[in-house]
């Protein structure tokens, strides 16, 4: 009897996952259609010669990739590093960090105040919150060039104290770029802090004034340990669509400030080099799959040595 029962148990199990699978089939067919599909084929075409006239040439070539590290002269043909490239990358990093860093000084007190709010009221701060998300990218990147542009409201109000004697060039600047950024992800940042705070037992924080603990103490060893996968979470959904970011760098940018995005888009374009704008795309991708695993790894680490 207990081999037949352990037979009727085997089989049950291998029928479990195959019903498993065959439930998961259609999303798995999406996700490799729409997702590991595309990213295969833009892989394929890095490897591919350019065409005349954009689009590529079946024949096998790794002159996109090479293109992306080095550049050669047109006169003398001689091999220096792509300086232009590794300034737009190293931009497009440092702004995207800094993008992160601002949405988490900006967001962490707004999640915490909503969190500490009656709960009747907290769906009302929330929805306020995800206004933005009503409007599309383009018209709020426009609203903040009506901002910050020459003639814009900031310029004027200054202009009319008598604080400033002509316009501050705002506009076309890294600045412009970092500000409509942490505009636009702002709230990419609030939600998951919100979402960690909500779940905090507030007597952790009122045993600790208790002990006597200042509150930069309370803020460093009690809450942000307790919210750290909000902090990582809402780190994780800034920093990957500020590093690939193409519409604000366009038009708060201007032309001279590009980013990874632009660069991309310009290759596919006007420079008419499918395969370095696959290449870089990419590249792109490793970039954001390494910047995951690091932060993601030290958070744990570093939570791991909190808690213990």
């Amino acid at each position: 009897m207990s081999v037949d029962a352990a037979e009727l148990n085997e089989k049950l199990h291998r029928k479990d996952i195959r019903d498993r699978w065959f439930l998961s089939a259609p999303a798995l067919i999406l996700i490799g259609v729409a997702s590991v599909g595309p990213l295969l084929i833009v892989l394929l075409y890095s490897f591919l010669a350019p065409g005349n006239y954009g689009d590529v040439k079946w024949a096998f070539s790794t002159d996109g990739w090479f293109n992306v590290f080095f550049s050669r002269d047109i006169f003398d043909d001689t091999v220096s590093l792509a300086d232009a490239h590794f300034t737009i990358f190293w931009r497009s990093i440092r702004l995207a960090l800094a993008t992160t860093v601002l949405c988490l000084i900006f967001g962490f007190p707004t999640a915490y105040f909503i969190a500490t709010r009656a709960p009747q009221n907290r769906s009302i701060w929330l929805f306020l919150i995800t206004i933005p998300f009503w409007t599309n990218m383009l018209i709020r990147a426009f609203a903040i060039q009506e901002v910050i542009r020459s003639e814009g409201l900031i310029n004027t109000i200054l202009i009319k104290l008598g604080i400033i004697q002509a316009p501050i060039q705002m506009l076309f600047t890294d600045f412009a770029i970092l500000l409509g950024m942490t505009y636009v992800h702002l709230p990419l940042m609030v939600l998951p802090l919100y979402a960690s705070l909500e779940k905090l037992d507030f007597r952790l924080i009122e045993a600790a004034y208790d002990l006597y603990a200042s509150r930069f103490n309370v803020l460093m060893k009690v809450i942000v340990p307790l919210v750290k996968p909000g902090i990582i979470a809402g780190s994780i959904l800034v920093f990957i669509p500020a590093l690939s970011s193409y519409v604000i760098p366009r038009v708060l940018g201007g032309g001279k400030n590009l980013m990874i995005g632009n660069l991309i888009e310009l290759q596919f374009g006007q420079g008419r080099n499918w395969p370095l704008g696959a290449a870089l795309s990419v590249t792109l991708v490793v970039i954001v799959l390494f910047a995951m695993l690091y932060y993601v790894r030290n958070a744990g680490k570093n939570g791991g040595s909190a808690h213990g």
